[in-house]
């Protein structure tokens, strides 16, 4: 079957030809219909987050239609149309049995420690296979695996209450479910930061106020996002992008005991003066890392119930090809990408 892999790192992706993956007693072979490309991918290729064992097959953002059902399987049929939960884990020692898979020993990330969804087909766990709603399609179905279910994840994780106000830093695929998400929680204002005036136009339409990042440092940044909020802090803030400054902003954005909860990759330390960022205010920095099975169920009722709108939030297709591929990788590494890309085989 067709892939497009990573076989050296810092070099770009690659198409290649490559069995059709078995299925096991207890999986599901699945078509994939829709793959995205996420800003991990660009760290991925770069080789700033290593990938192993190569060459591997990346994209972790899939979804596809159930083609084989496992001797075991009893939980899904063939043709049914199915997100693909990205941790391959146990699923039965203490950290998956209390709902925090993503720090099983043995677990594995979908194109990251094992074949992924940049393919014609793949194989995963049966309980991997998540049913996607008749009325999501298969690329939100897909783009709805990281980009919106690590924005969930994320907001849990700042203990979103109903009230809160909530900055969200780099609306791209992530930002604009945390956007929508945020609101769906309880939260009474939204800010969203940005370099892109285009893509902080699409946060306002989902009830956001912009803040515009060019040429802020994070000071500057904060109190302009203390401005958008009536002249205080925010209660959590996510920040998305990845960078030293962006964490920083978020910090310094902060009300009073408000959580800053860090998702973004970046391989650079983050200097924090810890009693005006943190212990002054008690404040909270936080780490946000996956997302939980059970998350991408609620996420499936928002979606189904068209609470979680991704029309606008997914603005390109690309075939399964290295070359097209690359390019989205390449525009992603500039931040000058659309908001969300995915490969359609």
């Amino acid at each position: 079957m067709r892939a497009v892999r990573l076989a050296v790192p810092g070099q770009p992706v690659v198409d290649a030809d490559i069995p059709l993956p078995r299925c096991g007693d207890d999986e599901v072979l699945v078509r994939v219909r829709a793959a995205g490309i996420c800003h991990s991918d660009v760290h991925y290729r770069a080789g700033r987050s290593p990938v192993e064992p190569l060459p591997l097959t990346l994209g972790h953002e899939v979804a596809g239609e159930v083609v084989e059902v496992g001797a075991n399987v009893m939980t899904h049929t063939v043709g049914e149309a199915v997100s693909l939960h990205y941790l391959v884990t146990c699923g039965a020692c203490t950290y998956c049995l209390g709902g925090r898979e993503m720090f099983c020993a043995t677990g594995k990330m979908l194109g990251h420690f094992t074949d992924g969804g940049w393919a014609e087909y793949i194989v995963v766990p049966a309980r991997n296979a998540v049913p996607l709603p008749h009325n999501v399609s298969f690329a939100h179905g897909a783009v709805m695996m990281c980009s919106s279910a690590t924005s969930l994840h994320a907001l849990r994780k700042g203990r979103i209450q109903s009230g809160d106000t909530v900055l969200v830093i780099g609306v791209g695929g992530l930002g604009m479910s945390a956007v929508q998400l945020a609101s769906l929680l309880g939260a009474s204002r939204v800010i969203a930061v940005d370099r892109d005036p285009a893509k902080l136009a699409l946060a306002v339409r989902f009830g956001a106020v912009a803040v515009l990042a060019v040429d802020r440092t994070p000071a500057e940044l904060a109190k302009a996002v203390h401005v958008a909020n009536n002249g205080r802090g925010v209660d959590v803030a996510l920040e998305l992008v990845g960078s030293e400054s962006c964490v920083q902003s978020a910090l310094l954005s902060l009300a009073p005991q408000g959580r800053a909860v860090v998702v973004g990759l970046n391989a650079i330390p983050v200097p924090v003066d810890t009693y005006r960022d943190i212990i002054g205010r008690e404040a909270e920095l936080i780490g946000s890392n996956d997302h939980l099975l059970s998350e991408l169920h609620e996420l499936m009722t928002f979606a189904e119930r068209g609470q979680l709108d991704l029309r606008d939030v997914v603005t390109n297709t690309v075939p399964l090809e290295a070359a097209a591929i690359n390019g989205v990788l390449d525009a992603l590494d500039r931040y000058a990408a659309p908001v969300r890309t995915v490969v359609v085989p």
